[in-house]
């Protein structure tokens, strides 16, 4: 099963100057909980905006450069490499960024999105449109905004149909 995650505001917006536009902790750590031993699959920019990479998981990193090395990360530059090399996973992430996103959607079984209850102007990417036709809401977690959190939000899973 191929899952993308992501966290997405009301229209779509996923941050800005590759940062996000919301700091929720307990996103953060559904996160962790949902992708630790797996594959994460990612663009150049999103793998270099981590301070180092992330424990626990094999970090794919789809770039077009091809002298492109990095410690920490395998290097592959299309998205059906990057499923070929973790074919062996029961459930390799997509994490991001846009463009990733939209290549991996077509690829995708599942979505685990994180609606933020805001809307965000000075966004310059953004999760791709799926049609609900195609995807079921199969759970839906309200989280209330609170002392740690300056936004509500929703953890959704979506399946194709």
């Amino acid at each position: 099963m191929i899952t993308m995650i992501a966290a997405a505001g009301e229209n779509n917006e996923l941050g800005k100057d590759n940062g996000l536009l919301w700091h929720l902790p307990d996103d953060f750590k559904r996160f962790k909980e949902l992708t630790t031993t797996h594959y994460i699959i990612m663009g150049r920019k999103t793998f270099e905006s981590f301070p180092k990479p992330l424990p626990n998981r094999t970090h794919l990193v789809i770039t077009r450069n091809k002298n492109y090395k990095k410690p920490g990360a395998v290097v592959v530059h299309s998205m059906e490499d990057a499923l070929e090399i973790s074919k062996n996973d029961s459930q390799p992430f997509i994490i991001g960024g846009g463009e990733i996103y939209k290549m991996g959607l077509p690829f995708a079984d599942k979505i685990e999105l994180t609606r933020v209850h805001g809307a965000f102007k000075d966004a310059d990417t953004f999760f791709p449109e799926f049609s609900k036709d195609h995807w079921q809401l199969i759970s839906k977690t309200e989280h209330a905004k609170d002392e740690k959190h300056k936004y509500s939000f929703t953890y959704e899973t979506w399946i194709q149909k």
